[in-house]
């Protein structure tokens, strides 16, 4: 570990009052959402960096990386895991299968995509928080290493999380647990191909996921919602950072109404799996979660909503430096739990 991230994450250990003193004096507030002192410090030292739309794809994964591995959390003890590799038509896709000790023979496996804009992001980027569902949920994992813009713009990434899931349904057995079924998690871009494979499956005749987690998702590139600028330059993701990603990701003249980029732009949301909801305060993307949720919801869906008010986008990564990640991390995960036991009840 380097100096810097040593001084870092002791100073993150102080009081709160601390924190705040350290970063800019007063809290963080906007919109009626005070931000978590955690976040606030790491926002702050984050200001004098360059930004990510100033780098390019290469540069701004670099970055990425070595800025998470600062404030990497410890796995959860009680889970292992593997590196495999998934023969797609034409190539190779990686994936990590995480295994908890406890495993419920009951409980589907779940197949998760991290964050990243489809431009940043590996199998690292979500590694404590799959160990963390994989031992809440009593369940296997399987986080998948997708291609990424620009070298692979849209559908690639889109697709390899497709072609995951449908293995996931053929083999889950294999890994005890129920044979013909999957669960589908992911966060931020990992949201955004949740949603839509779920509307995919339905479409296409494919069997439904028994489970959709959509953590602080993107449902709508085509809408410009409220908070889009009223968090516009919050951290670790800005309106500047959403128009760079995109930029990478999209193909010139490609459509943003899409429903295989904008799911929430398809007006028909009955029949689809029931879905657990999860948005940031501090985050550009809370006004478009909120709205697929409550959309879900007046499809007749079964929904479960919350919004972390004082957190920002990306907090699944930052369990180790914020305490109040720490905990919504936790929540999602026994919110996982309870879906699936909720499930087994009914049948």
């Amino acid at each position: 570990m380097s100096l810097q991230a040593t001084i870092a994450k002791l100073l993150l250990k102080l009081p709160d009052g601390w924190l705040v003193k350290l970063a800019g004096g007063k809290p963080v507030e906007i919109g009626g959402r005070v931000l978590d002192p955690h976040f606030q410090f790491l926002a702050h030292g984050a200001a004098k960096q360059p930004p990510m739309s100033s780098l390019t794809a290469q540069q701004g994964r670099a970055a990425s990386a070595a800025g998470l591995a600062m404030f990497q959390a410890e796995p959860e003890p009680g889970v292992s895991w593997e590196n495999m590799t998934l023969n797609a038509p034409g190539r190779e896709i990686p994936v990590r299968l995480y295994r908890p000790e406890s495993q419920d023979p009951g409980a589907p496996i779940m197949v998760y995509a991290h964050f990243g804009g489809g431009v940043i992001g590996d199998l690292e980027t979500c590694h404590a928080f799959a160990t963390m569902i994989a031992k809440t949920a009593r369940c296997p994992v399987l986080s998948v290493d997708y291609r990424l813009a620009p070298e692979h713009p849209w559908p690639a990434g889109l697709e390899d999380f497709e072609f995951a899931y449908e293995w996931a349904l053929k083999n889950a057995g294999q890994y005890g647990a129920p044979a013909g079924e999957a669960a589908i998690g992911g966060d931020s871009m990992g949201g955004n191909f949740c949603a839509i494979l779920a509307q995919e499956c339905q479409r296409n005749g494919v069997p439904l996921p028994v489970l959709q987690l959509l953590i602080y998702p993107a449902t709508d590139i085509s809408e410009d919602l409220p908070s889009r600028s009223l968090y516009g330059e919050t951290y670790p993701l800005s309106t500047d950072t959403m128009n760079w990603f995109m930029g990478h990701y999209l193909p010139e003249g490609t459509d943003p109404t899409d429903l295989r980029i904008s799911p929430a732009q398809e007006m028909n949301l009955e029949g689809l799996p029931p879905a657990i909801v999860i948005t940031a305060g501090f985050d550009p993307l809370v006004d478009e979660g909120k709205a697929y949720a409550d959309h879900l919801d007046a499809a007749g869906v079964e929904v479960i909503y919350k919004c972390y008010d004082r957190l920002a986008h990306g907090f699944t990564a930052f369990t180790a430096v914020s305490p109040a990640a720490d905990i919504a991390c936790r929540e999602i995960a026994f919110m996982v739990r309870d879906a699936y036991e909720g499930r087994k009840a009914k049948v």
